[in-house]
């Protein structure tokens, strides 16, 4: 045994050393050339598992059995990342060039730090509300992914003295040498060497791309000894070993017993982990729909700004004023706010959906679930109660027989593979008619479980007399296809065509009732034929004995969801593997109109062409494979919905990737719960309708503000190119339009905690941000408006001008930067109760409470500092009280002329926002 070294902190007890663990021989490859008795004895654990205690001494020496993954990084980095966005940066500059000029302008003693002290006010506070809300957010999610666990079955012993026992344990408490059991569902949960196995197939799509699963056996493999790191550039030999399984693919039929390899980081999924972690994440759209909207205004700024230095140097001639008030124009197109306004919307968006039992793993996709049109569900627990009780036992003539019973309870009593709800059905009707249905004489030889291409699973049991018997369910065409013959009473007859013909139009009628039907079917096996171990291509000349209906009632909630969700603009799709025609049943009964079903087959023969546009008028989607569910998405996507996919089987795996927003469920399969986006802790359509309003909450309020602080900020600039082209001066300094902006910016901080008006949540939304320009070009304006009939307002009738002619010009800018910093603050913080709906605001919606104080707030301290003890430090002069009247004035004109254009819009664009 190769002695463990400690600079190098491994999690398995075969190292070489002298290498770094990516660059060592790979441990599966190095074990699979072993003999199980071998493997176990090199992993120093034992055919009945490890011990309690050497369990916990392995896993406190080596850790947890968790890979690389997008952990919250330490709340330092957090912080410096709080501050690495394009506006800050801008702030972070500008903030630096008016360092510089101070310096350069003014004597030591005459420094002037006043806007240098804003402008860190500024960029402190977005930076440090930035940081706070996204350490909560992360905090909150971390606590919110606890609640779903990933379990694996492990077997262990108490002490050394006793027996073993089986037990389902958290995957990140797996050690190497644990002793572990798979069936189909389960989600690898370690590098494993098997030491048994049955039918087992693993879906590898994971790590290979492939899209059919492989066979995984016990024997011994071969593999040439390179990295993982080398074996994923290229050599897909690792990958072929025939007795090795890797964490993170998927069992897709089949069972296991294995022993644990490699955990944690150590695995061939933890060393392509790394390099996923390290390398920069796709862009999702919210991310790509936060940018165009950043650099939209990025760029009007860098259009913008020069024409106000231009214009004020001519003008004024003097350059570096202009250059000094440019600078501040440039802070006020900037808005800085809007990383944290994200950040926290996302962040109570998830909390918000926590209470409602929906756990979002990844934050962005509260705006996807908003953004949501079209809702791919499975049928089973959806739509239905997910309890299915077996209604009754037919012979071949639909006639009730108890002798089906008995063979489909050998099938379902002796499977060991995941019992589905048809099997659980089963056994719970044999066990309310007693011992006489349950054939206790037989003892199982073998089983070929379900997999979801033959849609069937057989059972092998044998008799006191040592004949075997085959004892096959499953769907009706998929048993047709390897039966030969049919029972009908004693006599067994060959099923040509008309009889086969007949059992089909049968269990058609079972289907049109609403019941979901499977055959059950058996075969002797001669004694020249009997093995211990035997293969799907033994299902072959099946005797047909009956059949088995099932009911699985439609739940009570799924009707009124279905119909909110259609209220709210979701149009819901069923994508299933079942019958045509019991999901067409099932869909009538909740309100969904069915149409003609799209079923796998006819996927199959489309083209991606074909299929977008058949998938516009299809409902429901029957008899899939899970490849084809993902193909139904995708062709979904491509004609332009967003779309969320809710399912929790290994079967919804690809389709949950593949959707803008994949939703699970904490009982689903692990391979489900670890691809999806969304778990809900209640299976339920309900759930999904809360979360969708929810999700739109929070994108309406990220829209709200980016819509106000844009048109906000255009009408300010226009004013301001207005007032520099007639007015001898700024018609406010930098510093003042600087304080302006930060008390403007800080009113805003609440805007998280606003309502959305009802008929705003009707409707999926989409980032665009083209309808930012055009909001900000028709409202900007509405502004400037008043901004100029402010500018003549005081150069008229409170002085400005008069005071400009006779003392050169100092008396009448007091004047025009006190009263326009006054109007400018008021009319851009009371615009945002106009702007935040489409209706009448305060009559017909009200902001909510911590809006309501923020803005009056914001609007007091607008009154406030031209006649309080800072006003002269501030550059402001007190104005003769009746200007107040004259504001009161001009904001009813306001708001007014905002109204009116708020509705010609709404008229013409057929929405607000």
């Amino acid at each position: 045994m190769t002695k463990q070294t400690h600079h190098h902190k491994s999690r398995g007890f075969i190292a070489t050393p002298g290498k770094t663990r990516d660059k060592q021989t790979h441990r599966l490859a190095n074990e699979a050339q072993w003999s199980a008795d071998e493997t176990l004895k090199r992993l120093r654990s034992h055919p009945e598992g490890l011990t309690a205690t050497e369990a916990a001494q392995r896993l406190h020496q080596f850790g947890p059995n968790e890979v690389a993954h997008d952990k919250p990084p330490h709340a330092l980095i957090q912080l410096l990342a709080a501050f690495k966005n394009p506006f800050v940066m801008v702030l972070i500059i500008l903030a630096a060039i008016s360092y510089v000029m101070d310096i350069a302008m003014a004597a030591p003693d005459d420094q002037d730090w006043t806007k240098v002290i804003i402008l860190g006010s500024m960029i402190g506070v977005s930076g440090l509300l930035r940081f706070w809300q996204e350490f909560r957010s992360a905090k909150a999610a971390e606590k919110l992914k606890s609640l779903v666990r990933n379990t694996a079955t492990v077997q262990r012993r108490p002490t050394s003295q006793t027996s073993p026992i089986r037990m389902e344990a958290p995957m990140s408490e797996l050690v190497v040498g644990d002793i572990i059991h798979l069936q189909a569902g389960d989600m690898v949960p370690a590098d494993i060497r098997l030491l048994e196995s049955r039918d087992l197939f693993i879906s590898q799509a994971v790590l290979t791309g492939e899209a059919l699963p492989v066979e995984k056996y016990d024997t011994l493999g071969a593999v040439s000894a390179k990295s993982a790191d080398d074996q994923a550039s290229g050599d897909a030999g690792l990958l072929d070993l025939p007795n090795g399984c890797f964490m993170g693919t998927n069992v897709v039929s089949g069972t296991a017993r294995a022993v644990v390899v490699a955990t944690g980081s150590d695995t061939y999924f933890g060393s392509l982990a790394r390099n996923v972690v390290n390398h920069k994440r796709i862009e999702t759209s919210f991310d790509k729909g936060v940018n165009s909207v950043s650099w939209l205004l990025i760029r009007f700024m860098l259009v913008m700004v020069p024409i106000v230095f231009m214009i004020n140097g001519v003008t004024k001639g003097d350059w570096m004023s202009a250059f000094t008030f440019a600078l501040a124009v440039a802070v006020g197109l900037t808005p800085e706010m809007l990383p944290m306004i994200v950040s926290a919307n996302l962040a109570k968006g998830a909390v918000a959906m926590a209470r409602r039992k929906v756990v979002v793993k990844r934050l962005n996709s509260v705006q996807n679930f908003g953004a949501m049109d079209v809702l791919c569900t499975d049928k089973t627990g959806t739509l239905t109660q997910d309890k299915i009780i077996l209604e009754q036992h037919y012979d071949v003539h639909g006639r009730k027989d108890e002798s089906t019973l008995q063979l489909a309870w050998l099938n379902s009593f002796h499977q060991s593979g995941m019992k589905n709800l048809m099997d659980i059905a089963v056994v719970a009707r044999a066990d309310e008619l007693g011992e006489r249905v349950k054939l206790r004489h037989y003892a199982k030889v073998d089983e070929l479980p379900f997999d979801f291409e033959r849609r069937r699973l057989s059972v092998i049991v044998q008799d006191q007399n040592c004949q075997h018997l085959m004892v096959s369910k499953g769907a009706v065409e998929e048993m047709l296809a390897v039966c030969s013959h049919l029972q009908d009473g004693d006599d067994v007859r060959t099923l040509n065509a008309e009889e086969r013909a007949r059992l089909l139009s049968l269990s058609q009628e079972f289907n049109a009732e609403g019941y979901r039907v499977l055959v059950v079917a058996t075969r002797h096996i001669p004694a020249d034929a009997r093995k211990a171990a035997y293969q799907t291509a033994d299902e072959k000349g099946l005797v047909v004995r009956g059949f088995l209906t099932f009911l699985d009632p439609p739940k009570d909630s799924a009707a009124p969801a279905i119909q909110a969700l259609k209220e709210y603009g979701v149009t819901v799709k069923v994508l299933t593997g079942d019958n045509p025609i019991v999901t067409a049943k099932v869909c009538r009964d909740v309100g969904l109109n069915p149409g003609k079903p799209l079923l796998g087959q006819d996927i199959e023969a489309m083209d991606d062409v074909a299929l977008c546009a058949a998938v516009k008028h299809a409902t429901i989607f029957a008899k899939l494979t899970p490849l084809q569910k993902s193909r139904v998405v995708k062709a979904l996507q491509a004609n332009g919905h967003t779309v969320g996919f809710l399912g929790d089987g290994i079967n919804d795996a690809p389709a949950l990737r593949d959707a803008d927003v994949g939703i699970s469920v904490d009982s689903g399969a692990d391979i489900a719960k670890e691809t999806a986006d969304i778990i809900l802790l209640e299976k339920s359509l309900m759930v999904l309708e809360e979360g969708v309003i929810k999700g739109r909450e929070t994108f309406g309020n990220i829209l709200k503000y980016l819509n106000m602080t844009a048109s906000s900020n255009f009408g300010n600039v226009f004013s301001v190119l207005v007032a520099s082209a007639w007015l001898p001066w700024e018609p406010m300094l930098a510093m003042q339009l600087l304080l302006q902006n930060l008390i403007y910016d800080l009113s805003q901080m609440f805007l998280p905690w606003d309502k959305m008006d009802p008929e705003f949540l009707k409707k999926p939304r989409k980032w665009e941000a083209g309808n930012i320009k055009r909001f900000m070009l028709w409202l900007g304006p509405t502004s400037s408006v008043f901004d100029i009939t402010t500018y003549i307002l005081l150069w008229t009738v409170f002085g400005a001008g008069a005071a400009y002619h006779l003392h050169g010009g100092d008396g009448g800018q007091l004047i025009m930067n006190s009263g326009w910093f006054m109007e400018g603050l008021i009319s851009q913080t009371l615009v945002v109760h106009m702007l935040r709906t489409r209706k009448i605001p305060f009559l017909q919606s009200t902001a909510s409470l911590p809006v309501l104080l923020s803005t009056s707030i914001a609007i007091a301290i607008a009154c406030y500092l031209p006649y309080s003890p800072l006003a002269a430090s501030l550059g402001f002069i007190q104005l003769d009280p009746s200007y107040f009247w004259w504001l009161l004035l001009t904001m009813a004109g306001y708001l007014a002329l905002t109204q009116t254009v708020k509705t010609i819009y709404i008229k013409r664009y057929g929405q607000w926002f």
